[in-house]
């Protein structure tokens, strides 16, 4: 039988396990102890691809994606790929679980979450939520050219929500921790207080003035610019889109398209909610810095699209058993040297932005709209009147080259991260950033 010209496998196993509660009560408890395969294989241009669950045979997988791209190959041939050649991944300091969350009933799990749930129950307060998950898995990755590497991670965290209600107007207040960590993060945060964090920003919001939208100069908080990090400039800086014709970024590595003040890095090494030794092709993981004091310098790879645009692999990421796309790690802008008070001051006048409330990106046409958890209004350099539905828009390169001054606060955030109806972990993170111009919506 006719051979293809690589295949690849990648056996997970592993265990998840998630406590979602709803104003005090278990609303689900879910423990899944997963095992399976996901397997490529090329032939051309084509691809075929299957994974299996539970108890499976590897070779006989091996077969079915051999098939399948011989099959297509055949049927109807595209280009060739090409896949870049990689090194054998070596896993350096792996980040170290302190309390392994499975040696932790389910049943303390429960009664932590509910006491952590009790302090976002304040007067005003009409419901709370709280959430629990962790993961722990072994990946183990084969390929046809002899490339193997192994390594387990486990990631816990948990998010508390409230939402207060007064004459009809409903505002909600959120917190949460994530990270590559066990049961630890507990005593890594201080729980209950985000709790009540959450539960008097809900309170807070109620009374807060609706915001008046317009063109004016802005000061983005951590979560929000890093929010803007990774889906204005990650995603459009993600080779796969940039092939498709589908990023602002295409044909400009080595072009000034920020100020020189803005370095921004993906870097999945960083013990990070997106942490990952190598990815999911068996790439070996580095720190990459998409743009350097404004230059663009580098897109995000697969081995397919580096073999094509020329760069380094390391950034193909699946969830589960899924096929690997190109994604992002923990994205962040670097620290400047600008402080929080000196841009109150050089602003004058304009609006502060804090936190996220998600938004929409067009990549390929280069366009953003995010919503901010809340605002203040900044009048003569100082912060007065609390605002509600605020928004930020733009074009990604105009922000880019609007940003004055970028701090030197940086602050990561956790979170998951959709593409191709795939989540995956990330962390995003910025310092506070000075925006000379930006349209802020409102009522």
């Amino acid at each position: 039988m006719q051979s293809v010209d690589f295949f690849d496998t990648r056996i997970i196993e592993g265990t998840t396990t998630s406590i979602v509660l709803d104003n005090g009560k278990i609303e689900q408890i879910s423990v899944n102890f997963t095992k399976g395969a996901a397997v490529r294989a090329l032939k051309g241009g084509s691809w075929g691809f299957t994974s299996a669950d539970g108890d499976f045979d590897i070779e006989k997988a091996i077969r079915s994606a051999s098939e399948l791209a011989l099959s297509m190959n055949e049927k109807s041939p595209k280009e060739k790929v090409e896949m870049k050649e990689i090194a054998n991944p070596v896993v350096t300091n792996p980040p170290k679980v302190k309390k392994n969350p499975l040696d932790i009933s389910l049943e303390e799990k429960v009664r932590n979450l509910k006491e952590i749930g009790k302090n976002a129950n304040m007067d005003g307060i009409s419901s709370t939520s709280a959430i629990y998950s962790e993961s722990s898995y072994k990946i183990m990755y084969t390929d046809s050219t002899g490339i193997e590497g192994k390594y387990d991670v486990t990631r816990s965290g948990f998010a508390i929500n409230a939402v207060a209600s007064r004459n009809g107007i409903y505002q909600a207040g959120r917190e949460s921790r994530f990270g590559v960590t066990g049961y630890e993060i507990f005593d890594r945060y201080n729980a209950a207080e985000l709790a009540e964090e959450a539960a008097k920003s809900a309170l807070q919001l109620l009374d807060a003035k609706p915001a008046r939208g317009g063109n004016m100069p802005v000061i983005l908080d951590p979560e929000l610019a890093g929010v803007f990090a990774h889906e204005a400039v990650g995603h459009a800086s993600e080779a796969d889109l940039v092939l498709e014709g589908s990023s602002v970024l295409e044909n400009r590595i080595g072009e000034n398209i920020a100020s020189p003040r803005v370095t921004i890095i993906d870097d999945p090494t960083l013990h990070e909610y997106g942490y990952f030794p190598f990815d999911d092709e068996g790439s070996q993981t580095e720190e990459t810095t998409i743009i350097k004091d404004g230059k663009l310098e580098s897109y995000l790879h697969s081995r397919q699209t580096a073999a094509k645009l020329g760069g380094t692999p390391g950034h193909c990421r699946a969830q589960g058993h899924s096929k690997p796309i190109v994604r992002m790690s923990n994205t962040y802008i670097d620290n400047g040297d600008s402080k929080f008070e000196e841009m109150l001051e050089e602003i004058g006048d304009g609006m502060y932005l804090i936190g996220s409330r998600g938004g929409q990106v067009n990549t390929g046409e280069g366009v953003f709209q995010f919503n901010a958890e809340k605002g203040y209004l900044i009048e003569d350099g100082k912060l007065t009147t609390l605002l509600r539905d605020v928004s930020l828009s733009g074009k990604i390169l105009e922000i880019l080259n609007n940003i004055k001054m970028v701090g030197d606060d940086l602050k990561m955030n956790s979170g998951r991260c959709g593409k191709g109806g795939q989540l995956v972990p990330v962390t995003d993170g910025s310092p506070h950033l000075m925006i000379s111009e930006a349209m802020v919506g409102g009522v």
